[in-house]
């Protein structure tokens, strides 16, 4: 059988911000249907990359594919519509609204024009959006804080309704970044678990930028490795807790051969 191409391919991706490099000629490709981890230390470049896949940021040089399609020069705005989703470090929702306003708003990629803008500030009553709305609510266990006022939420809740907003554009590929922060244990294994089971449903890819390495054993398949912007090894979990050059740009433990360090990357 022939292996279905990526869903996502960064080719030799280089940015810098004045005499900085933060991200160096960095290859990687995402398999779809996966759920890929990007990992490193503080500093490694790892929400750059997400920035410059989803347009926040400009390529310097280098290419960004979607399924094949070249998007490198397509704005942020219309990445989604392409199907790009993602949530961010610092949850995004907008504290006033309803999380049901904030789901709805989710949707307006989707749902363009007056009607758009109007419908998550319950100017137009009953339609079908609202609908769709509450019922991805419920399906993520949170019908009980519809009415409730976001900002006045738990944290943990919070990362949640932020995530149901971001499938409400109907991505093919998911970026989450730090989706596991400020989670208890109990939260991380129920987001998890969450995430295994919205993958499976909806054909997504799952790509996640985190430091939790036990939420990243039992969640992903796939985990990328940054270091100063650099891809320095791409594996299985287990096969990146043994590799030697990833010990050592995380724990200081020293590799164990200079070989060992130039092999240690491969190619996407």
């Amino acid at each position: 059988m022939t292996a279905l191409p990526p869903v996502l391919r960064l080719e030799s991706v280089s940015k810098r911000f004045g005499g900085l490099s933060v991200v160096e000629n960095l290859s990687f490709a995402v398999r779809r249907g996966t759920r890929t981890a990007l990992i490193g230390p503080n500093g490694a470049g790892k929400t750059t990359v997400f920035n410059l896949i989803t347009g926040v940021f400009t390529v310097d040089s280098g290419r960004v594919l979607l399924d094949g399609m070249d998007i490198t020069d397509i704005p942020s705005r219309r990445r989604i519509g392409h199907g790009i989703a993602r949530s961010f470090q610092n949850i995004r929702l907008m504290a006033h609204l309803s999380t049901l306003e904030n789901i709805m708003v989710g949707q307006h990629c989707r749902n363009t024009g007056i009607s758009g803008v109007l419908q998550p500030v319950n100017l137009i009553a009953g339609n079908r959006w609202r609908g769709e709305a509450r019922a991805a609510l419920a399906d993520a266990g949170l019908g009980a804080y519809e009415r409730s006022t976001v900002g006045s939420l738990p944290y943990g809740v919070q990362k949640r309704i932020e995530l149901v907003r971001a499938l409400m554009a109907r991505p093919r590929l998911l970026l989450l970044d730090e989706p596991a922060a400020g989670l208890n244990g109990a939260e991380s294994e129920a987001l998890q678990l969450q995430l295994e089971t919205i993958c499976a449903r909806h054909d997504l890819t799952l790509m996640v930028v985190e430091h939790d390495m036990q939420f990243i054993g039992a969640l992903c398949e796939d985990v990328i490795v940054l270091d100063f912007g650099r891809k320095i090894a791409q594996g299985t979990p287990e096969e990146i807790r043994r590799n030697p050059l990833v010990r050592e740009t995380y724990l200081g433990a020293p590799a164990a051969e200079p070989t060992e360090r130039h092999g240690a990357a491969r190619t996407a």
